[in-house]
């Protein structure tokens, strides 16, 4: 069964920073390539960054120079590094396996003075 559990999300002030983890449960992880996504109240849920497996990256414009994905295939784990954070960037943040069905309960990042 396929497991992702979101962690690292918190309340962080404006131009801060926070790192987020997701770890994946079985042995498939290596395999496929992962994303980052995020949903804000009122919003659809936007893909915010990806990662294949050979560590080709993606971002969306938004998050360009800001937020750094990357991922460890020796602890089945995903990360996503978030500077110079803004309030627009408050959302509950998702990780997914992107060709496959399966959805973490997601970490709340709020960016707020």
């Amino acid at each position: 069964q396929v497991q992702l559990v979101e962690s690292g999300g918190g309340l962080v002030q404006p131009g801060g920073s926070l790192r987020l983890s997701c770890a994946a449960s079985g042995n498939v992880f290596s395999l496929y390539a992962m994303g980052w996504y995020r949903q804000a109240p009122g919003k659809e849920r936007e893909l915010v960054a990806t990662i294949t497996r050979t560590l080709s990256t993606n971002y969306a414009d938004s998050v360009k120079g800001r937020f750094t994905i990357s991922r460890d295939n020796a602890k089945n784990t995903v990360y996503l590094q978030m500077n110079s954070l803004k309030t627009e960037d408050t959302a509950v943040y998702y990780c997914k396996y992107l060709t496959l069905p399966f959805w973490g309960q997601g970490t709340q990042v709020t960016v707020s003075s």
